[in-house]
């Protein structure tokens, strides 16, 4: 592994745990707002927080942290699938196919502007934020190795 490998793994990773802490504030502060019917703009608000957050972070997680990851590993790149089911190989994740999940509903968020479909993709991301959350710990464990 490189010293520019290294560095840019500790500060990618330092941008992940703060992700986490500001993505974990929104879960916490939705809690009460999810399952209310008619939500107030503040309400919609607070899941557009966490809807662009959940985005994000997925985002970094398989496009920054796991690419980084198959690079100091001498793995060959692949696609977003093969990296996701490294992913689990290697117990970054736990399942491969609950963060397949987690890419369609990214997927989603960066493409869905249709009011009645918001509904369920704030429900997913309810559903998906202690995978996406977890994951952020087992990547930290995991390249403790590295840095």
């Amino acid at each position: 592994m490189s010293e520019k490998e290294k560095i840019l793994l500790k500060e990618e990773l330092q941008k992940l745990n703060k992700m986490k802490k500001h993505l974990n504030y929104s879960y916490e502060t939705s809690k009460g707002v999810i399952n209310k019917v008619n939500k107030d703009e503040t309400e919609l608000e607070k899941l557009e927080a966490l809807t662009s957050r959940f985005e994000r972070m997925s985002d970094i997680i398989v496009q920054k942290i796991l690419r980084l990851i198959d690079e100091i590993e001498l793995e060959r790149e692949g696609t977003v699938i093969d990296r996701i089911n490294k992913a689990e190989k290697r117990g970054l994740i736990d399942s491969a196919e609950r963060f397949k999940k987690i890419r369609k509903i990214r997927n989603a968020i960066t493409h869905e502007y249709i009011e009645d479909e918001l509904e369920e993709i704030y429900v997913m991301v309810f559903e998906l934020m202690p995978d996406l959350l977890a994951s952020v710990e087992k990547i930290n464990d995991y390249c403790k190795k590295y840095i």
